[in-house]
């Protein structure tokens, strides 16, 4: 995937203002996420961060990817100056399709890939799998209603409760799947403009019955 060749490097936003100490904090923030599964994270940061997609998603890759990642982007960011602001500041590899990259960023309002066409490890090498990263439009602390889950497995001491709104209404079922392959499988990453909240594939997702 090549860059817009009318973008002008000197026209993007700057990265961390101390690129060890702000990837360290935002990588600390990401092992808090997935080590305490469906509990929201705050990700603070001063990187100027493109215009598209969450803010929180895009500190979040620039702390992970190095130049021996691949990256691909969904319709809105690929159209947007998000992967040349990436690529500059990481080194990354930009992708023409999902199923070919470690990493994945979709937009809200994007068609999500699907977890199982992204790359799921093998038994053998469970790590040599993707991580996709998805904005989505709300992410609380929630015991019931529409799009609150109920969340159990490593990290959670008895349950997790979650709203979540801005995924695929198929995405249970898909991650039903996802789960069921340990220790294949792909970690995801929900994240506002603030916030992020891990999936690590160990996560079983259901929704939830705790009542008002």
């Amino acid at each position: 995937m090549s860059a817009n060749p009318t973008t002008s490097l000197s026209a993007l936003g700057a990265g961390f203002s101390s690129e060890a100490l702000g990837s360290q904090a935002v990588f600390r923030a990401v092992l808090q996420a997935l080590s305490q599964p469906g509990a929201p994270v705050a990700i603070v940061h001063d990187a100027e961060v493109p215009a598209t997609g969450h803010a929180a998603s895009a500190a979040v890759l620039l702390a992970l990817l190095d130049s021996e990642c691949t990256l691909w982007l969904s319709p809105r960011l690929a159209a947007s100056q998000a992967g040349v602001w990436l690529r500059f500041h990481t080194g990354c590899v930009l992708v023409d399709a999902p199923e070919q990259a470690r990493f994945a960023w979709v937009a809200a309002g994007d068609a999500m890939p699907a977890l199982a066409g992204l790359q799921c490890g093998s038994d053998e090498y469970p790590d040599q799998s993707a991580t996709c990263v998805i904005d989505v439009a709300v992410l609380a602390p929630a015991l019931h209603g529409a799009g609150a889950w109920r969340l159990t497995g490593p990290g959670i001491r008895d349950a997790q409760h979650l709203h979540v709104a801005g995924l695929p209404g198929d995405f249970a079922a898909q991650w039903a799947d996802n789960h069921g392959a340990f220790p294949r499988g792909v970690d995801v990453v929900l994240a506002t403009a603030s916030h992020i909240a891990g999936l690590p594939r160990t996560t079983c997702i259901e929704p939830s019955t705790v009542e008002a």
